[in-house]
């Protein structure tokens, strides 16, 4: 696998796009990665980690906030990174959460994080997966390493280097398991445990079974006492005695169900004796009672009879009075009808001449109900006469139908004649407002045009006081930053001169430190003398003057702390002198725009400029809406003269019609009040006549109605009379007194039924062969009851016995085969339980495991000892064959768990101390190679992966020169076969040492930037995936 080119924007402390090409560094092996504190180096490493696995080493415990603060909000972020595996050529993007604008409204929303797999394929990219789940996948497939591996193996990130070193077992043991995914063995321990325990629990169970197995058998044997062990001998006893108990059991319910069946026949037969005593007896006494009653009977059938004739006679009675009430309501009918007509003597003189002349005519018709000529006379009775009456109101009414509808036609005539006339009118109008408009429209037409013109004189100036208008604005600003540009000079000078005095205040402490350093390296020294050993600067075992520390240590923590500081006071510096500059820049050109000018006068002609600009828009605004004014003003006036003929025209149409309506209306007139002779109106007059034609009406249907009605009494008269006689009646009163309600009818009928029914069937009974030979005196039941309750009791008391026995002897079976079953299985598991307990006590580190060594813990052991054996290949090499690693796996104190401990021999000792005993120096030399011994190993469990690329990241700073020289001997050998490493350092002589660098440096707002050739171009042609 190997790194070949980065590209990110917006991530860290880079705002622009950078772009990183690692494969022009492939021709020189090493390369450096330099940079002040906080630039930005090992924000390098961690987009690399970011592209590969969506994580960062140095926020793995808190939120992944990657973007850059240096951002604007519509700035990108992304990292890409191109890298191959095996002979394929992969580019992989991705961009993580963060807020931007959003694209709609105000405010802000998180953009989704995105990924983007792409392979080179065929001279052009082509993409794998876009989604960050099937990126995820993809990724799984065709990277060798896990991100755990890949912080141990290619990327050694800052303050990770020493930690596999100085680790505890449980630490050690959590970073091998993830290197080397021996979860498998932890999850066999944990199998043999579960396993274990689910044999002891069912062992547990089976026994528990057999308890509660032979504690329900003897509940079900009734005893009492000690049971003993749960064999297979007890149960099989118990079942064979509770079998004896159930046959004795049967023997006796056959006794029982014998004696009581004896028992049951005799007093069935004396309880058949007894009933048919009793049904003789019942019989008799309702015999003697129905008997008692025959004259009633006899009665009530006479009457029955003589209602059933009267019934075929009600239907006449009914008839009969029906018809004479109808003939009376006919009759009172006829009254009221005569004295309606008599009411309404108007009508006299009217049926007079219809009796007479045979004709009618408004000569003899008032409003007042009485002729000229006639005096009051009685009107006609008869039916003749009344129709007659009829046929001449009738006929005067169909001679009025014509008078009728024009009398009907004047209100519309009326209606019709005053909106001719109001048209008319209208016309008129319109006709001098159309004239009046046709006159006034030249002159506004004149008027219009003269505004026009002068308008379009002042909206041809709007170029010329927009330019005069943005040249007072960029002058009167001009002015105005002047003021503010001053103060912030001033403010800026200040805190240059600030900077300075912090700048030189850093540099005098750091010198300090320094020389307190070079002078406490003597007593440093003395505190690791030791008696007896020698010393590591004269090799005395002596050591009569050890020097002594005269103040305060200083550390290199503390060395690099002031020189921190130092290039923390420059940088402020740098960034004070270059906001000095730039405000007097902009102050100098602020000047050279405002020609000199105040700003209370350059205030008034921006005033000036803007009204004129003001009046000349508002003009060209108006010229549109003037020029279309014009336009309609014209058209007004032709129209105005077509509608002037027009109007005029109508106004003559409205007239002719109005004068024929009039005319019309006059005709109508004088032919109706020929019509309505002495009437108000016309329609006055036939509302009289209709009155009187519904009063002859009335009368004429009344006399009809008397006439059928006395027809129908005189027919019913006769019908009932025949069937009078038919029946045997008298008179039509003694039929209705025989008539009785239907109600009556049943009941007595019903009686009668029951009374027969009641006698054939005593009558019957005392007659049945059945109640012969009875003895008379009544027989006695309870002695045979008695005798049978007795028996039936003994008989359920067997019954229940060996109903019992039955169901415990069953029950018993199903207990004694379910304990044998449980027999055989636990013989099988407590075997099995045996061993595989053993197996898990050993597996887990318990006895007889004497080192306390899980699976687990062993086969990391072993791959922990290879690690060992490859680190010191290089160890030795850069501490000139004084340290080696060891393995240790003794025994933990306090019985924790051992095996995967680490402890250094000090060849000059000839003794295995404990990592935390090296020097800052020689703790960077023993992780460097146990690092790399750690990464050929990971490597060769890899699938025989080639590592093409190797990031280290600080460290070599606690090195002598010498120490140094030889890591980075041993560093300069891990690029045989084309590897490229990356080293991240402040050492200076390392700088001399790798010409091949990567510069980070901070620009004047903060942000950082790479200095870097462009990359030659790439397959991709540079494009974005």
């Amino acid at each position: 696998m190997k790194i070949l080119r980065l590209r990110l924007a917006g991530f860290g402390p880079f705002k622009n796009e950078q772009i990183v090409d690692f494969e022009r560094f492939d021709a020189d092996g090493i390369f450096l990665i330099s940079g002040k504190t906080g630039a930005g180096k090992s924000s390098l490493l961690d987009a690399i980690c970011f592209a590969l696995y969506n994580s960062v080493p140095r926020f793995d415990s808190g939120e992944l906030k990657l973007r850059s603060d240096h951002c604007e909000p519509g700035d990108p972020t992304f990292v890409e990174l191109d890298f191959s595996v095996d002979e394929a050529r992969y580019r992989l993007r991705r961009s993580p959460a963060y807020e931007r604008p959003k694209k709609s409204g105000t405010g802000v929303t998180t953009a989704a994080p995105t990924a983007v797999l792409q392979v080179w394929d065929d001279g052009d990219w082509r993409g794998i997966a876009a989604k960050l789940v099937t990126v995820g996948h993809e990724l799984d497939a065709i990277l060798p390493l896990k991100v755990d591996q890949f912080l141990q193996v290619i990327l050694l990130a800052q303050n990770r280097f020493q930690r596999f070193l100085l680790a505890k077992t449980e630490e050690r043991r959590a970073v091998l398991r993830s290197l080397f995914n021996t979860s498998r063995f932890d999850q066999l321990e944990a199998a043999l445990i579960l396993r274990r325990k689910g044999l002891g629990e069912r062992l547990a169970m089976g026994q528990r079974d057999l308890d509660e197995n032979q504690a329900a058998a003897a509940l079900l044997l009734q005893s009492e006492g000690s049971l003993g062990a749960p064999t297979a001998q007890w149960f099989t006893t118990a079942q064979h005695d509770l079998v004896t108990q159930r046959d004795a059991a049967t023997v006796l319910v056959t006794r029982s169900n014998d004696h009581l069946a004896a028992a049951t026949g005799r007093h069935e037969s004396l309880v058949h004796t007894h009933e048919r005593q009793l049904r003789r007896s019942s019989a008799m006494t309702e015999l003697t009672a129905l008997q008692a009653r025959h004259v009633d009977t006899t009665r009530d059938r006479a009457d029955l009879q003589s209602a059933e004739r009267a019934a075929r006679v009600w239907p006449q009675i009914r008839a009969r009075r029906d018809a004479a009430l109808a003939c009376e309501v006919a009759e009172a009918a006829l009254a009221t009808a005569r004295a309606e007509r008599r009411k309404n003597r108007t009508a006299a003189p009217l049926a007079e001449d219809a009796g007479t002349a045979g004709t009618a005519g408004t000569a003899g018709l008032h409003p007042s109900g009485s002729g000229n000529d006639h005096p009051q006379a009685l009107p006609p009775e008869s039916l003749e006469q009344i129709q007659s009456v009829i046929d001449v109101l009738l006929g005067r009414l169909g001679a009025l139908d014509n008078a009728v509808a024009d009398e009907r036609a004047i209100p519309g005539l009326d209606v019709e004649i005053a909106d001719l006339l109001a048209t008319q009118q209208e016309h008129s109008r319109a006709l001098d407002a159309a004239r009046a408009e046709l006159e006034a429209l030249p002159e506004q037409i004149a008027t219009l045009t003269a505004e026009h013109s002068a308008t379009l004189l002042l909206a041809a100036r709007r170029h010329d006081t927009t330019i005069a208008l943005e040249s007072a604005l960029l002058t009167l600003e001009a002015a105005q930053a002047v003021d503010q540009l001053s103060a912030t000079l001033l403010t800026a000078q200040q805190e240059e001169l600030t900077a300075s005095g912090d700048n030189a205040a850093a540099a005098a402490h750091y010198e300090g430190v320094l020389a307190r350093r070079f002078s406490g390296f003597a007593a440093e020294l003395a505190t690791r003398l030791v008696t007896g050993d020698a010393c590591a600067v004269c090799g005395s075992t002596a050591h009569p003057q050890p020097a002594r520390l005269e103040q305060e240590s200083v550390g290199p923590h503390d060395l690099e702390a002031a020189r921190t500081a130092v290039a923390d006071r420059q940088g402020q510096l740098v960034i004070a002198q270059s906001v000095v500059q730039s405000v007097d820049l902009r102050l100098a050109e602020a000047r050279a725009l405002t020609r000199g000018g105040e700003v209370r006068a350059l205030k008034a002609e921006h005033d000036a400029a803007t009204t004129a600009h003001e009046l000349a828009g508002r003009a060209a605004t108006r010229l549109p809406a003037m020029h279309a004014q014009l336009s309609d003003l014209h058209a007004a006036m032709t129209r105005a003269a077509s509608s002037l003929e027009s109007i005029r025209e109508g106004r003559d149409r409205a007239v002719t019609a109005h004068a024929a309506r009039v005319s019309q209306r006059t005709t109508v007139v004088d032919r109706l009040t020929e019509q309505r002779g002495e009437f108000e109106s016309v329609q006055g007059q036939v509302g009289y006549l209709r009155a009187h034609l519904v009063i002859a009406r009335t009368l004429a249907a009344a006399l009809m109605l008397v006439d059928q009605r006395r027809a129908h009494r005189d027919a019913a008269e006769t019908h009932l009379f025949a069937q009078l006689v038919d029946e045997g009646f008298l008179t039509a009163e003694a039929a209705q007194a025989a008539k009785l309600d239907q109600t009556e009818i049943e009941r007595r009928t019903n009686a009668l039924r029951v009374h027969d029914d009641a006698l054939a069937a005593a009558r019957a009974t005392l007659a049945h062969p059945d109640l012969a030979d009875l003895p008379d005196e009544t027989v006695l039941l309870e002695p045979s009851r008695l005798a049978v309750v007795a028996s039936s009791t003994a008989r359920d008391a067997a019954l229940t016995t060996h109903g019992s026995l039955l169901d415990r002897t069953r029950a018993l079976a199903a207990i004694v085969g379910r304990a044998a079953a449980a027999l055989a299985v636990s013989g099988a598991l407590q075997s099995d339980y045996q061993q595989v307990r053993e197996l898990a006590d050993a597996v887990h580190g318990d006895e007889p495991n004497t080192k306390r060594m899980r699976l687990e813990n062993y086969v990391l052991a072993a791959q922990l000892e290879e690690i060992v054996a490859a680190a010191n290949t290089r160890l030795r090499t850069m501490t000139s064959d004084r340290y080696s690693l060891e393995h240790d796996d003794s025994l933990a104190f306090g019985g924790a768990r051992s095996g995967l401990g680490l402890a250094i021999r000090d060849e000059y000792t000839g003794r295995a101390r404990a990592t935390h005993s090296l020097s800052g120096g020689e703790t960077f030399l023993a992780s460097l190679a146990l690092a790399l011994g750690l990464a050929e190993v990971v490597t060769g469990q890899a699938g025989g992966i080639t590592l093409d690329t190797l990031f280290v990241d600080e460290g070599f700073g606690s090195l002598d020169s010498e120490t140094l020289e030889t890591a980075m001997s041993t560093l300069d050998t891990l690029r045989a076969g084309g590897r490229t490493i990356g080293l991240i350092s402040h050492v200076d002589s390392m700088k001399e040492q790798i010409p091949a660098a990567l510069r980070i440096t901070v620009t004047d707002a903060g942000y950082s930037r790479i200095e870097a050739d462009q990359p030659p171009s790439d397959p991709g042609g540079g494009g974005q995936s």
